[in-house]
């Protein structure tokens, strides 16, 4: 019996042995080609998921700011002077599965109306998204989701490009822009220094954009749905801007032309009929050597609709900190006066100066101070004020 298990044993080795034997002689290339390719295209599929990893096509941004804001008037007998603070956070869900595709997220769940719910002056103090403005979103009954849209680039060249929005969307993110004067949490915090108050460009509706960039020039135009303006009607809105980048001895500027137009935008002064709305801004920013910049905004608008104004003269410097060590931060100095309106209003002006800290690359803290005078016609329209307001803001921007 043990022989026989002996006998078994040698075999089985024989048997492997000739086995492992014959896979390595030539007749077996082809098999072992094979096992290498497959081990090869494995490699390269798993690179192909590394590359290509949704991990990498998914990121989350967005803006965590508190203000703290202390408004001093005076004029009427009964004008006060109170503090209150306010907070705004809004993140932003951006997806890009191509190159060339985009899908984007942005929500806004602010605490508070800070000055801006008591403000006793007809622009308030802080143009963020607070809580008033977050919920039943232009009568949408859609509350805290601000953008939702989807965007497609087509590369016509080198410079030369091609975008395709749709969705609910910002019309300020595409006209009435500025370098200097465009950001309520970077920049001013006064929203007539931020968008010409004169103007109505949506914000968070239906709608959709083109975005034309051949390298200096550029082209948007956008067309939106409101749900309900102020007065309760559904109206359509369309605006265009075109730019160009002029780069020059001084430096860097952008000088753009913006229309915005409205049908059936806004009732009329005597509050019986829907009338159209036109408006059109020149809108320029320039740097003055390495440390210094100048902006303007004007703007002209018809007054067929009720308006507080039809009229904007507005422009600032900003200065950089670089001057004094302190590349990141900077000081911004703005004047707007807007007139010719028809709701009572003869003027009113805005004057801000801020000092923007920069702690880090996402956090800064930001020192501000704002006069507004707003004059009437006579004393059945309004009583002359004007207020002080000092303001601390720290913003986190991720």
């Amino acid at each position: 019996m043990k022989n026989k298990v002996i006998f078994l044993t040698y075999l089985i080795f024989f048997f492997l042995a000739t086995h492992v034997v014959a896979q390595e002689t030539p007749g077996s290339t082809t098999n072992t080609n094979e096992r290498a390719s497959n081990v090869i295209s494995l490699e390269e599929r798993v690179a192909a998921l590394e590359d290509n990893r949704w991990s990498d096509k998914i990121a989350i941004h967005g803006v965590l700011a508190g203000a703290y804001q202390y408004e001093d008037a005076d004029g009427p007998e009964d004008a006060e002077s109170f503090g209150r603070g306010a907070v705004a956070f809004q993140p932003e869900i951006s997806i890009t599965p191509t190159e060339q595709d985009e899908i984007v997220f942005e929500f806004g769940f602010p605490a508070g109306e800070g000055v801006n719910g008591s403000t006793q002056m007809i622009i308030p103090p802080w143009a963020a998204n607070l809580e008033g403005d977050v919920k039943n979103i232009n009568g949408r009954d859609r509350d805290y989701l601000l953008t939702a849209w989807y965007k497609h680039t087509f590369k016509l060249g080198e410079a030369h490009s091609l975008s395709i929005t749709g969705g609910i969307i910002d019309a300020t993110a595409y006209l009435d822009q500025n370098a200097y004067a465009n950001d309520e949490y970077t920049q001013f915090m006064n929203p007539a220094l931020v968008n010409g108050p004169n103007g109505f460009a949506p914000s968070y509706d239906i709608g959709g954009a083109v975005q034309w960039d051949m390298g200096p020039f550029y082209a948007n135009g956008v067309v939106m749905n409101i749900g309900e303006n102020d007065d309760g009607y559904n109206y359509n809105f369309y605006g265009f801007e075109m730019g160009y980048l002029l780069n020059t001895a001084m430096g860097e500027g952008t000088y753009r032309v913006i229309y915005e137009g409205g049908q059936d935008a806004a009732i009329d002064s005597t509050g019986t009929t829907l009338e159209d709305r036109n408006l059109v801004f020149l809108s320029f920013d320039q740097q003055f050597g390495e440390h210094f910049s100048g902006w303007i905004r004007f703007g002209w608008g018809d007054d067929d609709a009720a308006v507080d104004a039809s009229n904007l003269y507005s422009g600032g410097v900003n200065i950089g900190g670089g001057m004094w060590g302190r590349s990141e931060d900077n000081i911004g100095i703005g004047y707007a006066m807007f007139d010719g309106g028809n709701t009572g209003l003869e003027k009113a002006q805005v004057a801000e100066v801020y000092y923007r800290l920069a702690m880090n690359d996402w956090f800064a803290l930001t020192g501000d101070v704002q006069y507004q005078d707003n004059k009437y016609e006579d004393a059945e329209t309004g009583t002359d004020i004007d207020a002080l307001t000092w303001g601390l803001r720290a913003v986190v921007e991720f």
